[in-house]
C-alpha cells in the first residue's frame, strides 16, 4: 500500500515538511490536521481547491480534517505575499461569507460524527482573548527579530510600512494551531508555500508552550508553466461558486489550459489513478485535448456535481464541435421589448458578458466579436430579426460564447368578478 506522504508527493502536494520522519511516524495512527482559509470573499477560489483536495486525501486515509474559516483573522488581514495592506472587512461581511464557504467545504469532506471533518470559525476563540493576557501568554514566545525574518514583513517595514494589526497576524495564526492542539489534539497544519513562515510559527509555539511536537506541510503555489498565477482570468478569479464562475466557464478554463500543465493539474485536482494520468499526459499532438477534456470534466464534477459537469461538457461540444443542442450553451435573457426596439451590438455584448461597453467597442474594432458566426463591424442594431432557432449566438474572442434569448413578459389580464 502506498504511503500517504509518498502519494501526496507524487500528486504534487508536497514542497516542504517541517519534520518528515516525525510526520511519517505520526501518520501511522489517525491524526487530526487543519487547513485555514480567510472568508474575504463569498466563495473560495481555485487556489483553495488544492487544500480541499489535500484534506480529502487525508480523510480517505483515515485522518480527521479541520477547516478553519478565519472569521477572526479575516478582521486583521494576512500580509503574507502582499506589498500593501488588505482592505479590512466588516464583521457583517465576514459572517455572510462564512455561510457560503461552509457549504462549499461540505462538498469535499464528510462532516460530523466522531471521525468526520469539522468546520470551525476562529472568531469563536480569538474574539474572546484579552489583549494583555494574549501578550503575556503568547507574545512572550516571539521576538520582533524572529518575525522580521519573514520577507514580507521585512520588506513592508522598509517600504510602505507595516501596521501593528498586521504585525500581529502571525501570532494569531500560531495561536490557532495551539488552540486546536489543546482542544482537538491537532498536530499538523497544511497550506500553500506562502504560509510556510506562519506554519512554522505555530509548530514552534506548540513546542514552547506545551513541550509537544507538531508538524507543518506546504505545497507549491499554483502557477502556470510560464510562471504566472493560475486561476485568474481577465474578468477575475476562478471561483468555486456557480454564482460567481458558472460551471460552463469553470469547465472552459480548464479545457483551455496549456498542454504542459495537464498532467500536473490531473494529479492535483482529480482522483484518477496515477497510471491513467500518465497515459493521458503522454497523448501526442492534438490528442492531448482528450486529457484536457477529462481534466475539465472531472474538476467540474468534483466542484459542481455530475449534472453540472454533463451540462458544461454538452454545451462545449455544441459550441465548438457543433454536436448536440446549442440550447445547452450559457444563456442570457434580454427583454423581448428591448430587442424588438433594437439594441446596439456593443450594448448587447456588454450586457451578455458583463463587460464595460468601451472594452467591447474596442474588441469589435479589432474584429474580436461575432454574432451568429458573422464578424461584427461598426456597431449595428440587433433586433428580433437576428434570432436563429429562438436565440442570438454571441462570441467574444475565440472561445467565449453566450446565447441571448428574448424574455417575453406575459401580460396579466384581470377580469371582474360577478
Amino acid at each position: 500500500m502506498t504511503d500517504l506522504l509518498d502519494l501526496l508527493r507524487e500528486r504534487g502536494f508536497v514542497k516542504e515538511i517541517s519534520d518528515e520522519a516525525g510526520l511519517r511516524q505520526a501518520l501511522r495512527q489517525p491524526l487530526t490536521l487543519y487547513y485555514g482559509v480567510d472568508p474575504t470573499a463569498p466563495s473560495l477560489h481555485v487556489g483553495h481547491l488544492i487544500g480541499l483536495m489535500a484534506l480529502t486525501h487525508f480523510q480517505r486515509a483515515g485522518h480527521r480534517p479541520i477547516v478553519i474559516v478565519g472569521g477572526g483573522t479575516a478582521l486583521v488581514g494576512d500580509p503574507s505575499g502582499r506589498t500593501t495592506a488588505r482592505a479590512l472587512l466588516s464583521k457583517e461581511q465576514v459572517d455572510a461569507n462564512l455561510v457560503s464557504i461552509r457549504e462549499q467545504v461540505a462538498r469535499f469532506l464528510e462532516l460530523g460524527g466522531s471521525t468526520g471533518a469539522i468546520v470551525l470559525n476562529n472568531a469563536d476563540w480569538l474574539l474572546k482573548l484579552g489583549y494583555i493576557e494574549f501578550l503575556r501568554d503568547i507574545g512572550r514566545h516571539f521576538t520582533v527579530g524572529q518575525i522580521l525574518q519573514h520577507e514580507t514583513y521585512r520588506e513592508r517595514v522598509s517600504g510602505e510600512g507595516l501596521s501593528v494589526i498586521e504585525f500581529n497576524y502571525v501570532l494569531l495564526q500560531a495561536y490557532d494551531f495551539l488552540h486546536l492542539f489543546r482542544e482537538y489534539d491537532c498536530r499538523l497544519q497544511i497550506g500553500g508555500s506562502d504560509q510556510w513562515f506562519n506554519l512554522l510559527a505555530g509548530v514552534d509555539l506548540i513546542r514552547r508552550a506545551e513541550g509537544a511536537t507538531a508538524f507543518g506541510l506546504v505545497w507549491p503555489l499554483l502557477l502556470k508553466s510560464d510562471g504566472t498565477k493560475m486561476g485568474k482570468t481577465e474578468s477575475g478569479a476562478i471561483w468555486l461558486s456557480a454564482d460567481l464562475t458558472s460551471p460552463y466557464d469553470f469547465y472552459q478554463y480548464w479545457v483551455n489550459c496549456e498542454d504542459s500543465d495537464v498532467g500536473r493539474l490531473l494529479r492535483l485536482f482529480t482522483f484518477l489513478p496515477l497510471s491513467e494520468i500518465a497515459r493521458l499526459e503522454r497523448l501526442p499532438g492534438a490528442e492531448i485535448r482528450e486529457a484536457k477534456q477529462v481534466l475539465a470534466y472531472e474538476m467540474t464534477r468534483i466542484v459542481h456535481g455530475e449534472a453540472a459537469a454533463d451540462h458544461a461538457r454538452a454545451a462545449a461540444r455544441a459550441l465548438f464541435g457543433r454536436e448536440g443542442d446549442l440550447s445547452t450553451a450559457p444563456t442570457v435573457e434580454v427583454a423581448a421589448e428591448e430587442l424588438a426596439a433594437g439594441i446596439t451590438a456593443s450594448h448587447l455584448v456588454a450586457l451578455a458578458f458583463q463587460e464595460p461597453r468601451a472594452a467591447v467597442k474596442r474588441l469589435i474594432a479589432q474584429g474580436g466579436v461575432t454574432i451568429n458566426e458573422v464578424r461584427v463591424s461598426g456597431d449595428p442594431r440587433i433586433d428580433l430579426s437576428w434570432l436563429r432557432d429562438g436565440a442570438i449566438l454571441l462570441r467574444v474572442g475565440k472561445k467565449q460564447y453566450k446565447r441571448v434569448v428574448p424574455r417575453w413578459e406575459v401580460a396579466r389580464v384581470e377580469g371582474k368578478h360577478d
